[in-house]
């Protein structure tokens, strides 16, 4: 490097830190830390779907406050903690539904939901049918393919998102 390009650097540098831009590292890396603690409550939930979550219990695992958490999880991925809790929960409950061997009772209580009621509710809102339903279409149609097929394809889809993507598809 000559003493031209050496000079022209220290000024760029010089004007970046006057005029704050010499702060963005440090705040790019709170921002990877702050992914990875999401990240954190995230497998946790993968791992945990069963068991009593809610967000306080989350924040307190990675040391945030629930209203930061909450925040944070939805502009990083799209939704709220409580809300891909129990996606997670609906999807475990589409496999337990095609395996057929449980009742929807069962199935409930084993996936961590605690009312019947509101399973039912959330299962209906995300899949598009009962899980009764969803049992006796899905079970024989899926009876033959394999399970990461299987999984793909039956994966619940938010009844908004299906609508937005058939008006994308008109």
């Amino acid at each position: 490097m000559c003493s031209d390009q050496i000079g022209a650097l220290r000024v760029q540098r010089a004007a970046a830190v006057s005029s704050g831009r010499a702060a963005q590292p440090a705040a790019s890396k709170q921002h990877l830390r702050d992914l990875v603690l999401l990240r954190r409550v995230r497998d946790r939930m993968d791992r945990e779907y069963a068991q009593p979550l809610d967000v306080q219990a989350l924040a307190m695992g990675v040391h945030v406050s629930a209203g930061h958490l909450s925040r944070e999880f939805r502009l990083a991925y799209g939704e709220s903690p409580y809300a891909y809790l129990m996606t997670r929960r609906i999807e475990r409950a589409m496999a337990l539904l095609r395996r057929g061997d449980l009742s929807v009772t069962d199935i409930c209580f084993a996936v961590g939901c605690s009312s019947l009621g509101t399973f039912s509710s959330r299962f209906t809102e995300l899949v598009g049918v009962p899980p009764s339903v969803y049992r006796r279409r899905t079970a024989p149609a899926t009876a033959e393919l394999p399970s990461c097929v299987v999984k793909q394809v039956t994966r619940p889809v938010r009844n908004q998102q299906a609508q937005v993507l058939d008006l994308q598809l008109a």
